[in-house]
């Protein structure tokens, strides 16, 4: 009898991998808390598993090919594979679901932001059998659910969905339309992620500046206070928020709409970050018109300027696409000015790549591959110029480091970024040893730093 009751009550392991960006990341994180709460626990590997979950990616050429084979390596190894995400809803030329046309030993697939989808095939391939006693027992699982960043900062995901119709992208076909998040919940779960110890808020989503425009900026209830479903005011409230811990405000896919002028005061007073990742993929007007994209480059230089203006420390960051189906000569070298005249703080920039589904590929004039790879080596040749030049000129200066990594228990120096530098996309600050024998940095931590010299895309500081 003890035997059959040990039996019971062995908990289920679910290995996840998790790909692709961080709004795929949150999805994630959603799933992981929900299977928390239910009583599963995670497996390191595949083979101590007795389920497989993967949020896959499906943007461009390697992230699709990432995602395919970290599939097979799982049917390999393991054998029972539910598949999620943005590659879950590709279909291939015969309209059949893509991943089930290459991998039909898949138990499941499907889209992104699915995670009542995913539950019920877990629940359908791997139920948890009945526990009378703590079934009764209410969970515990906190309004911010298990994160998979450090504890130290956390994505904050404020809509599903975008309303543009980019001819080189295929999310809306993959995540739907605009699907703004109820502001109280979004500030709900910011107050949790605070009151857990986040000290960055990452906010995210497919078009941070468009947050309530699908509900007509409705007004919302928070604490029982009224607010509109609306980018500023929701900023407004994170800062409020983020204010007694002393916590950073971070943006990621901030649109150029003139609303966004609204959010630069913001910045101006210290109450979040000057930083701005804002994908502006062009600057000549007829290759932005030919990817569909709102605004011309001019009117965006205009408008960087008046930002700097207003706000002189303000960080953009930003993506582009080089050799565009019909870019000229002159097109891409008016895409090189821009990033010298508006003086890009970071970018990262792709070569075209024809993505299966996508309006671009029909467009007349697709340029060779090798002198799409040239362009864009050409644009990272300038934008690299343009980022040392603007680290260079931080030499001298003090910043606020949030510690990422330490050396030798903190003593030996550490790894951290300045406000300027978002995790994992942008560069670091080096901290040296300290100077006072006392002083131990420490994972998570604020510390002063005196900017002392710069390493390729960092910088390197002196721990005050």
């Amino acid at each position: 009898m003890s035997q059959e009751i040990h039996t019971l009550h062995t908990p289920k392991k679910v290995g996840f991998v998790s790909l692709g960006c961080p709004k795929a990341l949150t999805d994630s994180e959603l799933i992981l808390t929900r299977l928390s709460a239910e009583g599963y626990q995670t497996s390191k590997t595949f083979e101590g598993a007795d389920l497989v979950i993967i949020n896959t990616c499906g943007f461009i050429d390697e992230a699709v090919k990432e995602s395919l084979d970290t599939i097979s390596e799982a049917l390999n190894e393991n054998g029972r594979v539910i598949v999620t995400g943005c590659l879950g809803a590709r279909v291939d030329d015969g309209g059949e679901n893509l991943i089930k046309s290459i991998h039909p030993k898949v138990l499941a697939v499907t889209g992104p932001h699915a995670t009542d989808e995913v539950m019920q095939k877990v629940h359908e391939h791997l139920p948890v059998p009945a526990q009378p006693f703590v079934d009764l027992i209410p969970q515990a699982t906190s309004l911010a659910g298990i994160k998979l960043t450090p504890r130290h900062y956390a994505y904050l995901k404020i809509s599903e969905g975008c309303n543009h119709r980019c001819t080189f992208c295929i999310i809306p076909s993959m995540r739907g339309d605009l699907v703004s998040r109820p502001i109280g919940d979004v500030l709900s779960e910011a107050r949790a992620l605070f009151e857990g110890g986040v000290k960055e808020l990452l906010v995210i989503s497919q078009d941070t500046s468009a947050y309530g425009v699908d509900v007509k900026y409705q007004t919302g209830f928070w604490d029982g206070k009224p607010i509109k479903t609306r980018t500023l005011e929701l900023v407004e409230q994170l800062a409020h928020l983020a204010e007694p811990y002393g916590a950073w405000v971070r943006l990621h896919y901030v649109y150029p709409y003139p609303t966004v002028d609204h959010l630069i005061p913001l910045m101006a007073e210290g109450r979040v970050l000057p930083y701005l990742d804002i994908p502006f993929q062009h600057s000549h007007p007829d290759v932005l018109s030919r990817m569909k994209r709102p605004a011309s480059g001019e009117r965006n230089l205009d408008r960087i300027q008046a930002w700097r203006k207003q706000c002189p420390e303000l960080i953009i960051r930003s993506t582009f696409i080089a050799g565009f189906p019909g870019e000229t000569e002159a097109e891409f070298e008016h895409l090189l000015d821009f990033v010298r005249e508006a003086q890009i703080d970071r970018a990262g920039c792709f070569a075209y790549s024809p993505v299966k589904g996508a309006l671009a590929n029909e467009i007349p004039g697709m340029l060779p591959e090798p002198l799409r790879q040239e362009r864009q080596a050409r644009f990272m040749k300038v934008q690299e110029e343009v980022s040392i030049a603007k680290l260079r000129g931080r030499v001298g200066q003090t910043m606020q480091v949030l510690i990422d990594q330490i050396s030798a228990g903190g003593k030996q120096g550490a790894i951290g970024r300045s406000y300027a530098d978002a995790p994992e996309i942008d560069g670091v600050v080096k901290l040296l040893a300290p100077q006072k024998v006392s002083q131990r940095l420490k994972v998570g931590n604020f510390v002063k730093a005196r900017i002392v010299d710069t390493d390729g895309h960092d910088l390197i500081g002196q721990p005050l």
